[in-house]
Protein backbone atom coordinates (compact mmCIF):
# COMPACT_ATOMS: atom_id res chain seq x y z
CA UNK A 1 0.00 0.00 0.00
CA UNK A 2 1.16 3.52 -0.78
CA UNK A 3 1.67 6.11 1.96
CA UNK A 4 -0.13 8.69 -0.20
CA UNK A 5 -3.64 9.73 0.76
CA UNK A 6 -6.48 7.94 -0.98
CA UNK A 7 -9.28 9.81 -2.75
CA UNK A 8 -12.54 8.43 -4.10
CA UNK A 9 -14.24 10.40 -6.87
CA UNK A 10 -17.74 9.43 -7.93
CA UNK A 11 -18.86 10.24 -11.46
CA UNK A 12 -15.22 10.40 -12.50
CA UNK A 13 -15.46 8.76 -15.92
CA UNK A 14 -16.08 12.06 -17.74
CA UNK A 15 -16.66 15.77 -17.39
CA UNK A 16 -16.04 17.51 -14.08
CA UNK A 17 -15.51 14.27 -12.17
CA UNK A 18 -12.84 13.13 -14.60
CA UNK A 19 -10.99 16.44 -14.33
CA UNK A 20 -11.09 16.19 -10.53
CA UNK A 21 -9.78 12.63 -10.56
CA UNK A 22 -6.92 13.64 -12.85
CA UNK A 23 -6.03 16.65 -10.70
CA UNK A 24 -6.02 14.73 -7.42
CA UNK A 25 -3.84 12.10 -9.07
CA UNK A 26 -1.45 14.81 -10.22
CA UNK A 27 -1.42 16.07 -6.62
CA UNK A 28 0.03 12.71 -5.61
CA UNK A 29 -3.06 10.99 -4.25
CA UNK A 30 -4.14 7.45 -4.95
CA UNK A 31 -7.40 7.94 -6.83
CA UNK A 32 -10.27 5.53 -7.28
CA UNK A 33 -13.19 6.39 -9.55
CA UNK A 34 -16.71 5.10 -9.00
CA UNK A 35 -18.94 5.41 -12.06
CA UNK A 36 -21.55 3.51 -14.03
CA UNK A 37 -19.61 4.23 -17.22
CA UNK A 38 -16.30 2.52 -18.02
CA UNK A 39 -13.28 4.25 -16.53
CA UNK A 40 -10.29 4.37 -18.84
CA UNK A 41 -7.92 6.08 -16.41
CA UNK A 42 -6.73 5.37 -12.87
CA UNK A 43 -8.47 2.72 -10.78
CA UNK A 44 -12.09 2.45 -11.85
CA UNK A 45 -14.94 0.56 -10.24
CA UNK A 46 -18.29 0.19 -11.98
CA UNK A 47 -20.66 1.37 -9.29
CA UNK A 48 -24.23 2.64 -9.04
CA UNK A 49 -24.12 5.20 -6.23
CA UNK A 50 -27.83 4.71 -5.58
CA UNK A 51 -27.16 1.10 -4.54
CA UNK A 52 -25.71 0.97 -1.01
CA UNK A 53 -24.46 -2.59 -1.38
CA UNK A 54 -22.51 -1.66 -4.51
CA UNK A 55 -21.10 1.43 -2.82
CA UNK A 56 -19.95 -0.51 0.25
CA UNK A 57 -18.29 -3.18 -1.89
CA UNK A 58 -16.52 -0.55 -3.98
CA UNK A 59 -15.23 1.30 -0.91
CA UNK A 60 -13.93 -1.98 0.52
CA UNK A 61 -12.15 -2.70 -2.77
CA UNK A 62 -10.52 0.73 -2.61
CA UNK A 63 -9.36 0.08 0.96
CA UNK A 64 -7.93 -3.27 -0.03
CA UNK A 65 -5.95 -1.71 -2.86
CA UNK A 66 -4.86 1.61 -1.36
CA UNK A 67 -5.73 1.67 2.34
CA UNK A 68 -8.04 4.02 4.26
CA UNK A 69 -10.04 6.64 2.37
CA UNK A 70 -9.09 10.23 3.23
CA UNK A 71 -10.85 12.27 0.54
CA UNK A 72 -14.31 11.78 -0.97
CA UNK A 73 -15.55 13.84 -3.90
CA UNK A 74 -19.21 13.33 -4.76
CA UNK A 75 -19.40 14.35 -8.41
CA UNK A 76 -21.84 11.74 -9.72
CA UNK A 77 -24.99 13.38 -11.00
CA UNK A 78 -27.70 13.44 -13.62
CA UNK A 79 -29.83 16.30 -14.88
CA UNK A 80 -33.33 16.21 -16.31
CA UNK A 81 -35.71 18.56 -18.10
CA UNK A 82 -39.41 17.97 -17.43
CA UNK A 83 -42.22 20.44 -16.89
CA UNK A 84 -43.22 20.17 -13.22
CA UNK A 85 -46.86 19.42 -14.05
CA UNK A 86 -45.67 16.46 -16.12
CA UNK A 87 -43.08 15.23 -13.62
CA UNK A 88 -43.84 11.73 -12.39
CA UNK A 89 -42.78 10.68 -8.93
CA UNK A 90 -40.57 8.04 -10.56
CA UNK A 91 -38.73 10.77 -12.50
CA UNK A 92 -38.43 12.81 -9.31
CA UNK A 93 -37.18 9.85 -7.30
CA UNK A 94 -34.55 8.84 -9.85
CA UNK A 95 -32.95 12.29 -9.91
CA UNK A 96 -33.06 12.54 -6.11
CA UNK A 97 -31.58 9.04 -5.80
CA UNK A 98 -28.57 9.90 -7.94
CA UNK A 99 -27.89 13.49 -6.90
CA UNK A 100 -28.75 13.33 -3.19
CA UNK A 101 -29.10 9.78 -1.93
CA UNK A 102 -25.89 8.81 -3.70
CA UNK A 103 -24.07 11.41 -1.60
CA UNK A 104 -25.65 9.97 1.54
CA UNK A 105 -24.51 6.44 0.70
CA UNK A 106 -20.96 7.42 -0.23
CA UNK A 107 -20.34 9.65 2.78
CA UNK A 108 -21.64 7.04 5.20
CA UNK A 109 -19.61 4.31 3.53
CA UNK A 110 -16.32 6.22 3.59
CA UNK A 111 -16.73 8.06 6.88
CA UNK A 112 -15.29 5.51 9.32
CA UNK A 113 -11.80 5.82 7.82
CA UNK A 114 -11.79 9.59 8.25
CA UNK A 115 -13.11 9.41 11.80
CA UNK A 116 -10.43 6.89 12.75
CA UNK A 117 -7.69 9.06 11.22
CA UNK A 118 -9.16 12.27 12.67
CA UNK A 119 -8.60 13.75 9.20
CA UNK A 120 -10.82 13.83 6.16
CA UNK A 121 -12.15 15.88 3.30
CA UNK A 122 -15.65 15.58 1.81
CA UNK A 123 -16.33 17.71 -1.25
CA UNK A 124 -19.79 17.70 -2.80
CA UNK A 125 -20.36 18.94 -6.34
CA UNK A 126 -23.76 20.64 -6.34
CA UNK A 127 -24.99 23.19 -8.92
CA UNK A 128 -25.25 26.93 -9.46
CA UNK A 129 -28.94 26.30 -10.18
CA UNK A 130 -29.37 26.13 -6.40
CA UNK A 131 -28.78 29.92 -6.37
CA UNK A 132 -30.97 30.87 -9.29
CA UNK A 133 -33.45 28.05 -9.83
CA UNK A 134 -34.06 26.62 -13.27
CA UNK A 135 -37.35 26.01 -15.09
CA UNK A 136 -38.17 22.40 -15.98
CA UNK A 137 -35.51 21.16 -13.53
CA UNK A 138 -37.39 21.26 -10.23
CA UNK A 139 -36.30 17.74 -9.26
CA UNK A 140 -32.65 18.42 -10.07
CA UNK A 141 -32.53 21.80 -8.35
CA UNK A 142 -34.29 20.40 -5.27
CA UNK A 143 -31.80 17.53 -5.00
CA UNK A 144 -28.74 19.73 -5.48
CA UNK A 145 -30.09 22.29 -2.99
CA UNK A 146 -30.44 19.48 -0.48
CA UNK A 147 -26.79 18.59 -1.09
CA UNK A 148 -25.83 22.12 -0.04
CA UNK A 149 -27.90 21.79 3.12
CA UNK A 150 -26.40 18.39 3.87
CA UNK A 151 -22.94 19.88 3.42
CA UNK A 152 -23.55 22.54 6.05
CA UNK A 153 -25.02 20.10 8.56
CA UNK A 154 -22.23 17.56 8.13
CA UNK A 155 -19.61 20.29 8.49
CA UNK A 156 -20.94 21.13 11.95
CA UNK A 157 -21.23 17.49 12.97
CA UNK A 158 -17.90 16.27 11.63
CA UNK A 159 -15.67 19.29 12.22
CA UNK A 160 -14.77 18.19 15.77
CA UNK A 161 -13.58 14.89 14.26
CA UNK A 162 -11.08 16.55 11.97
CA UNK A 163 -13.22 16.28 8.84
CA UNK A 164 -14.12 19.23 6.62
CA UNK A 165 -17.18 19.20 4.36
CA UNK A 166 -17.63 21.73 1.57
CA UNK A 167 -19.61 22.05 -1.65
CA UNK A 168 -18.74 23.45 -5.05
CA UNK A 169 -21.73 24.53 -7.17
CA UNK A 170 -20.31 24.78 -10.70
CA UNK A 171 -21.80 27.34 -13.03
CA UNK A 172 -21.87 26.97 -16.81
CA UNK A 173 -19.03 24.49 -17.30
CA UNK A 174 -18.26 22.99 -20.70
CA UNK A 175 -19.10 19.33 -20.16
CA UNK A 176 -20.99 16.67 -22.14
CA UNK A 177 -24.00 17.43 -19.91
CA UNK A 178 -23.93 21.11 -20.87
CA UNK A 179 -23.55 20.38 -24.59
CA UNK A 180 -26.43 17.90 -24.42
CA UNK A 181 -28.61 20.58 -22.84
CA UNK A 182 -27.56 23.01 -25.57
CA UNK A 183 -28.47 20.49 -28.28
CA UNK A 184 -31.88 20.08 -26.67
CA UNK A 185 -32.27 23.89 -26.64
CA UNK A 186 -32.57 23.84 -22.85
CA UNK A 187 -30.11 26.64 -22.11
CA UNK A 188 -32.21 29.57 -23.23
CA UNK A 189 -29.65 30.34 -25.91
CA UNK A 190 -26.39 28.94 -27.18
CA UNK A 191 -23.21 28.53 -25.17
CA UNK A 192 -21.87 31.60 -26.99
CA UNK A 193 -24.90 33.63 -25.90
CA UNK A 194 -24.24 32.73 -22.29
CA UNK A 195 -20.54 33.53 -22.56
CA UNK A 196 -21.52 37.10 -23.50
CA UNK A 197 -23.52 37.31 -20.25
CA UNK A 198 -20.76 35.84 -18.07
CA UNK A 199 -18.59 38.48 -16.35
CA UNK A 200 -15.28 36.73 -17.14
CA UNK A 201 -16.46 36.24 -20.75
CA UNK A 202 -15.73 32.55 -21.14
CA UNK A 203 -17.32 29.21 -20.43
CA UNK A 204 -16.01 27.34 -17.41
CA UNK A 205 -13.68 24.38 -17.80
CA UNK A 206 -13.82 21.18 -15.76
CA UNK A 207 -10.27 22.04 -14.71
CA UNK A 208 -11.57 25.18 -12.98
CA UNK A 209 -13.66 23.02 -10.67
CA UNK A 210 -10.81 20.55 -10.23
CA UNK A 211 -8.43 23.30 -9.09
CA UNK A 212 -10.83 24.41 -6.36
CA UNK A 213 -11.40 20.80 -5.37
CA UNK A 214 -7.64 20.27 -5.15
CA UNK A 215 -7.31 23.11 -2.67
CA UNK A 216 -10.24 21.99 -0.54
CA UNK A 217 -8.71 18.52 -0.36
CA UNK A 218 -5.37 19.88 0.85
CA UNK A 219 -3.89 20.32 4.30
CA UNK A 220 -3.96 24.08 3.80
CA UNK A 221 -7.77 24.10 3.58
CA UNK A 222 -8.23 22.66 7.06
CA UNK A 223 -9.92 25.82 8.38
CA UNK A 224 -12.53 25.90 5.60
CA UNK A 225 -15.69 23.90 6.19
CA UNK A 226 -19.42 24.23 5.67
CA UNK A 227 -18.85 26.52 2.70
CA UNK A 228 -20.64 26.65 -0.65
CA UNK A 229 -17.84 27.88 -2.94
CA UNK A 230 -19.18 29.00 -6.29
CA UNK A 231 -16.95 28.55 -9.33
CA UNK A 232 -19.02 30.26 -11.99
CA UNK A 233 -17.20 33.14 -13.64
CA UNK A 234 -19.24 35.67 -11.66
CA UNK A 235 -22.63 34.50 -12.92
CA UNK A 236 -23.80 34.08 -9.31
CA UNK A 237 -22.28 36.15 -6.50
Amino acid sequence: MSSARTAVVTGGASGIGQAIARRLGADGMNVAVLDLSPVTEQYGLTTDVTDRDQVDKAMDAVRERYGPISVLVNAAGRDGFIRFADLSFEDWQRIVDINLNGVFHCVQSALADMVKAHWGRVINISSSSTHSGQPFMAHYVAAKSAVNGLTKSLALELGPRGITVNAIPPGFVDTPMLRSAENQQRLGGSVENHIARTPVRRVGRPEDIAATCSFLASEEAGYITGQIIGVNGGRNT
